[in-house]
Order: C-alpha cells, then sequence, then structure tokens
C-alpha cells in the first residue's frame, strides 16, 4: 500500500464523489444551506444554554425563521408546490439532517418532523389533500404576507398504547353526523406522546382506529389547530435530549370532515373504508424516515474528529516542553493509543455514513417504482394476499435479472436485460428486498453502536468530554445518540424487521453476488480487503442457512420470529457486513474518479490510502464480530456438533481468521496520518 498520508480532513470534493452526488448542484446547494443554519443559528443557541430548558421560546424559535429563509422548509416540497428539488427526497433530507446534526440533533429533528408530518400526505394523500397543505407549508413568496403552516406527526401514545407496537392504538375516530347525500363528520380523539412540533404546529396527521362499526380499519387523518373541539399542545416532554426541538404531550378532541382521512375513502354498503390503515401509510413513511434518522448519528462520529485531534495535540501546549519538541507538537499522539481509539470512531463514522447515503441512493430509486406498482396493483385489483402473490411469482425474474445486472455486460442478454428492468413488478420486488433489510440496518446499526462509539469519542476529550462547553459540543451529542437509537422505532423494532428481511430469496441471492463481487475485486482492489470480507459473507450465509435448517436439542427451530436469542445477534451481525461492504464500495468509487476532480488531483493517493486502511480496519473489526456472533449461534444451541457441519463452519471461521493479515498494519498507517493532518485552527461554529 502506498505511504502517501492524508493531507487535510476530507471536504466536499471528497465527499461528493463518495456519496455519489458530484453532479447533483440542487443537493449541493441543500448542503451549503444546511451547512450555514446548522454553524450559525443552531450552533450559537447551544453556545448560548439554550439546550438548557424543556420549554419552547423566542430564541429556539429563530431556528424556524432560518430554515425558512434557507430554503430547508421547502425541501420537501416538488417544483410545482415551491419546492427546489423535485422528485424522491430520501437523499436531500438525508444530507439536511446529517448537516444539521454535525452541530446540533434537536435542530434536525426540527427540520425532519416538519417533513415527517407532510409525508403521509405526500406519500398516501390525494391530490387535493397534497396540493392544499403543501401550498398551506410553503413559506411566504416575495411580495406574499402570511404565515407559513407547520405540520406534526402524532403516532406515539401513552403507555401502553402505541410505541414499539405500532399497531396498539388507543385514539379513536367515530361519526357523529350523516346527513343524506351529504359528508360524514367525524369525532377524531388521541392522546399524544413525545410529539415534535406540538409548541408551533398548525396542523397535525394522526393515526387513529375505528370505534363506529360504520368505519373499517384504522386509519391516519389531518387535525387542524382551529378545527372545532379541543387542540390541547399539552405539557412539555421533560426530555435531556434534542432540547432545541419543540416536544410536548398534547391532547386532541376535535371534529372534522371525513375528506381529512387522508388518501381518501370509499363508502361500501353504509360503511366508510379508508384507502389506506394507518399502517400502510406510517411503513411507506418509515421505510424511508428512519434513514436520515441514523445519518445523524453518524454525523456526530465524523464531527468528533476534528476536536478530539485538536485536543490531543495542543493537550502539553504551554508545558515545559518547548516548541519543535515531540510532546508540544504531538502532545497524546505520542501515544499509539489515543490515535488508533480515534481511528476506530472515525472508521465508524465513516461506515456508517456510506451505508446510509447508499439507502438514500436506493430510497430514491425506490419511491418511483413503488407508486407505478401501486398503480398497477390498483388497476389489475390487486390487494392483500394477491398482491403478495402476484409478487412472488415474480422471484425467478427477479433472479434472472440480477444474474444479468451482476454478469459480464459484455456477453449479457441485453434484450432480456432491458424487458427486465423495465418490468414494474420486478423491479419493486428487487428494490423491496433491499430495502427490507438495508433500512432497518442503518438505523439500528448506525444510532445503536454509533452511540458506543461517541461514547468512545467523549472519552477522548478527559475531562473536557464532561464539561458543557467542550469543543464539538461532543457530550451533548452522545446523549443525542441514545434518543436517535430509539426514534422511529427501537433496536428491538428494527431486528425484527430484519428477522422478517434477512431469509428473502432475492436478498440472499444478491448477498451471494455480492461476495463474488467482492472475490474479483481481491487481486485489483487489495488494500481495501475485500477477500477478509468476502469471508465473512460466507460465513454468516452459512450460518443463517444452518440456523433455517436445524433445531435445538428440544425440537424447537432456532431461525424463528419468536426466538430473538438467534434472530437479533443475526441481524447485528449483517449490520456490520453491510456497512463495511458500503463504506468499501465508497472508497473505491474515490481511488477510480476522485483524479478526475481537479480540486484533488494532487492529493487523491493521500485520500485513497488512507480510505483504503480505513475500509481495512473497519471491515476487520467486522469480521471479528460476525466471527463471534455466528460460532455463539451455531454452537451455542447444541449440546454436541456433526462433525462434518463443525469441520465445514471451522474451515470457514479459518478463513476469516488468515484474511485478518496486515489488518493491525493498516490502522498503524491510518494512524499515523493523525499525527500529521492540517487541521483548521478552531472549529468553524461557536463554542
Amino acid at each position: 500500500m502506498s505511504d502517501s498520508l492524508l493531507p487535510t480532513l476530507p471536504g466536499d470534493d471528497v465527499r461528493q464523489i463518495m456519496w455519489r452526488f458530484s453532479d447533483r448542484f440542487d443537493l449541493q446547494m441543500a448542503v451549503q444551506s444546511a451547512r450555514g443554519v446548522a454553524r450559525g443559528t443552531a450552533a450559537r443557541l447551544v453556545a448560548d444554554g439554550m439546550r438548557n430548558t424543556h420549554e419552547w421560546s423566542d430564541e429556539k424559535a429563530k431556528l424556524l425563521t432560518a430554515f425558512d429563509e434557507s430554503g430547508l422548509t421547502a425541501l420537501y416540497m416538488d417544483l410545482d408546490q415551491g419546492g427546489f428539488i423535485d422528485g424522491p427526497k430520501v437523499m436531500a433530507m438525508s444530507l439536511v439532517a446529517f448537516e444539521l446534526s454535525w452541530v446540533d440533533a434537536g435542530a434536525a429533528t426540527g427540520s425532519l418532523a416538519s417533513n415527517l408530518a407532510l409525508a403521509p400526505i405526500q406519500a398516501k394523500g390525494t391530490d387535493k389533500q397534497r396540493a392544499f397543505y403543501m401550498e398551506k407549508s410553503l413559506p411566504p413568496q416575495p411580495g406574499e404576507d402570511r404565515i407559513p403552516w407547520r405540520g406534526a406527526f402524532a403516532l406515539t401514545e401513552p403507555l401502553p398504547f402505541v410505541g414499539v407496537d405500532t399497531g396498539i392504538l388507543n385514539g379513536k375516530v367515530r361519526i357523529i353526523d350523516w346527513p343524506e347525500g351529504g359528508e360524514p363528520l367525524l369525532q377524531v380523539d388521541k392522546r399524544g406522546r413525545f410529539i415534535t412540533n406540538m409548541d408551533f404546529a398548525n396542523f397535525v396527521t394522526a393515526a387513529v382506529d375505528s370505534d363506529d362499526p360504520r368505519i373499517k380499519g384504522s386509519c391516519m387523518v389531518i387535525l387542524e389547530n382551529t378545527d372545532p373541539g379541543t387542540f390541547d399542545r399539552g405539557a412539555p416532554t421533560l426530555k435531556l435530549v434534542h432540547q432545541l426541538s419543540s416536544t410536548r404531550d398534547p391532547v386532541f378532541s376535535q371534529q372534522v370532515p371525513a375528506s381529512r382521512i387522508i388518501g381518501g375513502y370509499e363508502v361500501v354498503d353504509g360503511v366508510i373504508i379508508p384507502k389506506y390503515n394507518h399502517s400502510e401509510v406510517i411503513a411507506s413513511v418509515f421505510h424511508r424516515t428512519r434513514i436520515p434518522v441514523g445519518l445523524m448519528t453518524a454525523a456526530k462520529l465524523l464531527s468528533a474528529i476534528e476536536p478530539v485531534i485538536r485536543y490531543q495535540r495542543s493537550r502539553f501546549h504551554g508545558g515545559e516542553s518547548g516548541e519543535g519538541s515531540p510532546r508540544h507538537d504531538l502532545g497524546l499522539q505520542m501515544n499509539e493509543d489515543v490515535t488508533h481509539r480515534l481511528i476506530d470512531v472515525w472508521a465508524t463514522g465513516e461506515a456508517a455514513a456510506s451505508v446510509g447515503f447508499e439507502a438514500s441512493r436506493q430510497a430514491d430509486i425506490f419511491d418511483p417504482i413503488e407508486a407505478a406498482k401501486d398503480s398497477i396493483c390498483e388497476e389489475q385489483g390487486l390487494t392483500g394476499r394477491r398482491q403478495f402473490m402476484a409478487l412472488r411469482k415474480k422471484e425467478p425474474e427477479v433472479i434472472e435479472y440480477l444474474n444479468l445486472l451482476y454478469g459480464d455486460e459484455a456477453t449479457r442478454d441485453a434484450a432480456r436485460f432491458e424487458e427486465l428492468g423495465n418490468d414494474t413488478l420486478v423491479q419493486f420486488a428487487l428494490m423491496d428486498a433491499r430495502a427490507n433489510v438495508m433500512n432497518p440496518a442503518v438505523k439500528l446499526w448506525n444510532t445503536g453502536y454509533g452511540a458506543t462509539m461517541m461514547r468512545e469519542a467523549v472519552s477522548l476529550m478527559g475531562g473536557y468530554g464532561t464539561t458543557e462547553d467542550c469543543p464539538g459540543f461532543l457530550p451533548q451529542k452522545w446523549m443525542d445518540a441514545q434518543l436517535e437509537a430509539t426514534y422511529e422505532g427501537p433496536e428491538a423494532v428494527q431486528r425484527r424487521h430484519l428477522t422478517l428481511g434477512m431469509p428473502s430469496k432475492i436478498f440472499r441471492h444478491e448477498f451471494s453476488l455480492w461476495i463474488q463481487r467482492l472475490e474479483g475485486l481481491a487481486d485489483s482492489q487489495t488494500a481495501f480487503a475485500p477477500a477478509t470480507l468476502a469471508a465473512a459473507m460466507k460465513l454468516w450465509s452459512w450460518t443463517i442457512d444452518y440456523l433455517q435448517s436445524h433445531s435445538d436439542p428440544s425440537g424447537k427451530k432456532l431461525y424463528h420470529g419468536k426466538r430473538q436469542g438467534v434472530t437479533f445477534p443475526l441481524a447485528d451481525s449483517i449490520c456490520w457486513l453491510l456497512s463495511a461492504r458500503s463504506l468499501l464500495e465508497d472508497g473505491i468509487e474515490l481511488k477510480t474518479k476522485g483524479a478526475d476532480n481537479p480540486v484533488l488531483a494532487n492529493s487523491i493517493d493521500g485520500y485513497a490510502s488512507f480510505y483504503a486502511d480505513l475500509c481495512h480496519v473497519q471491515i476487520a473489526r467486522s469480521a471479528g464480530e460476525v466471527s463471534r456472533i455466528c460460532a455463539n449461534l451455531v454452537f451455542g444451541f447444541q449440546d454436541s456438533m456433526d462433525d462434518g457441519e463443525a469441520a465445514e463452519f471451522s474451515a470457514l471461521r479459518d478463513a476469516v481468521d488468515r484474511s485478518l493479515v496486515g489488518s493491525e498494519l493498516a490502522k498503524a498507517r491510518a494512524a499515523r496520518s493523525l499525527t500529521t493532518i492540517m487541521i483548521p485552527e478552531a472549529l468553524d461554529y461557536p463554542v
């Protein structure tokens, strides 16, 4: 591997290549807008102690003005609705959340919450609902004199109702008047818990269940603060984190027309049947919006690198050792422990960002495919199990498409590849299988393990890490990470989703093709350790096959939804693999295309070498975790093992161990860059 060292901290030119938006000027402008708000308004609020109060205030409200003026409030709107980005916007939301969380996650939550309130309307609302609420939520244009509407998303309820289990609704809806030939009038009763934006929300998208035989099932309904009845914003939530966002426990008891049911309804035999139940709406929303939450924690980890390096180097300035001595110039970095530990933090942050932005890009591709699938199924009357079976019949064609996709382009059947690429149901089945694993993995690993590594970053600041004025707001970020692990579904929910998604024939087939690709890269991209990752993925594949086909000594199946001691650790293990793979692909992308960027042309060797080493470090760590988990699962649930199976597993695990050659040398090289990298004299936001 080249001995080129990292010249400076990676900037926008590096990130745009790695995260694949160097050709998206609209996304680049969104990043700059969010960065201005984060390092300006948000940073000043944190520095002035605004995180020390639970109540919303005029000072905190400056964030809303900043969002409006920067264009972030209009982020979720299409061009014809007054926005500046057309089409799917998960990547845009992810980049904005990342930039805001670089300084403060509460600011990011406030921005995301407005989008979350609109998401059910945008995803499943009627044309009339979309047009009305998008226009109302748009900031005033030049010459207009109006105040934009703000929204809140009301799903969570007081215990023991909806929280981890989104199906247990206490909020109710019933009909109180239905004039002959007229529109039904609904009574909606809902108590909320931990609802963001409630201090200033003009409307709420609320999940409720039927309390009337004339309404079938559940739905989501739009409530406005001027509707008849009670719109009680409730008491402030006494949270210890994300204090720059407004959070309260509201109470609603209002009367609204049935046209407020999101997506509309039809009347069959005197019964209102909502087009979408609340689970269908929130599934469509959370499928995407949990990705930016995962990237909020990734941003924290990467934002910690600069202040920790500065602290390490300056630790002994002013002491007896003079300028030019190792003690003065390197400080704590004379000791490899601190640089090696910081490399682990950095590698985790990069892997979390890579897998999060890959999932974001995939979600934006998926969005129009899902809409087209819905249209086809509606035209053909495919609902429920009939739709499920229609998609299942497409599995052989999806497998065929994947073989063509990953095969040799020069010899593939181009006509058949194009035909399958244009088959909406084939593409939906593929993208759905990916999303069912990638999206919960981002949320689970980024926020869960990310919070653990954020604690490591704080510890590297010594006593500073326990103070309010710690550079980079690191202790506040560590605390915030605890909420991100719960927000939009805690770890248990994500592991449950992975339990269902991992066995998918489509996902497993693509997983096997990823292994083949990695093995093919083993000679040309050795420094990125693709062979190590391929060996770990083979071990994981063998393990899930074993768990699905074997039982414990009492005869109970090992891989089962209720067997969470088996499925949950396996879910954790695949997250390590997915995040490491995404980082590897991003590192190769930078190495391949960085030389074409005039800003990076003279320094690309240093960046490519450093990211190869960082990738090697993360893959080695991931392989170790996967190996440990798989061994526990394979051997730990048996009182004896078949000799042949034990030997087969041991051979795969031995291959992982032997592939770790050079991984600690890669960490040492990466750590050496930390002692020479140039950093600014001070952070670019107040402390």
